[in-house]
């Protein structure tokens, strides 16, 4: 037999494993919902952003669906499941993005020219009033990032930040994005990114770091409520966000 190179694997993918093997060894019947994120957390010794990247590894599998407000329920496995097109999990993404990104930001604001501020103000101006999630708000999502990452006039940063961006395009990413992201949640958004163009335009460097690390962790936090916390809740979770002095 030939030595195979060993690949290691993401944690939330071998959380999902783990899952998936008590599916198949009946611990969880076809129909059953299981614990909640927080107990599962809690048994498995592992982060909620973990449990969270694994069930939504196993809804794109097929087996498990997730219904907002109830709970996570096993479902009966495809006949042909689909293959992973990913091994990085959507937090992981935006930490990525939040470690890159505020560097970006940063340099950004002590280079930037009016010119620049302009182009981004013309971005702001296009993404107001659009619903979302689809494909022209998440395009103008991305030109506002690739356009900070290209007043440095580096073109491998500038492509880092957009390839890191469309990482978002993976089934996880898109469909962890149905769940958590609406017209509430832009609107959330839109004003975070003007207080990245606000530093920028002022050339306050410190001010832009803190300002786009802040709003890729409320991203990373709106994507982290619990499926099953009901709208209200969420709504509350959400104003507790806004609200100064706010952990980041």
């Amino acid at each position: 037999m030939p030595i195979e190179t060993i690949v290691p694997r993401r944690l939330y993918r071998q959380v999902a494993e783990q899952l998936r093997q008590l599916f198949d060894g009946g611990e969880f019947a076809v129909g059953d919902r299981l614990p909640p994120e927080r107990e599962l957390a809690e048994r498995m010794g592992i982060s909620r952003p973990t449990i969270r990247e694994a069930l939504i590894a196993l809804e794109v599998e097929g087996r498990v669906r997730i219904r907002v407000g109830s709970g996570i329920y096993v479902t009966e496995p495809p006949r042909m499941p689909p293959n992973p097109t990913t091994d990085e999990g959507p937090f992981e993404l935006l930490r990525a993005r939040e470690f890159i990104e505020r560097a970006v930001a940063e340099e950004a604001a002590r280079l930037a020219k009016p010119a620049d501020v302009e182009a981004l103000d013309d971005i702001l101006a296009r993404m107001e009033g659009k619903q979302h999630p689809n494909h022209t708000t998440i395009g103008l999502d991305r030109a506002f990032h690739t356009t900070i990452a290209g007043i440095l006039g580096n073109a491998v940063l500038a492509r880092v930040v957009g390839e890191l961006f469309d990482q978002r395009m993976n089934p996880f990413f898109e469909r962890l994005s149905s769940y958590f992201e609406d017209p509430s949640t832009w609107d959330a958004a839109l004003q975070e990114h003007r207080l990245v163009r606000d530093a920028i335009a002022a050339g306050d460097a410190a001010g832009a770091r803190a300002a786009m690390q802040e709003h890729l962790r409320k991203s990373q936090e709106r994507f982290s409520i619990s499926f099953r916390e009901p709208a209200k809740a969420r709504a509350v979770a959400e104003r507790k966000q806004a609200a100064p002095g706010h952990a980041i």
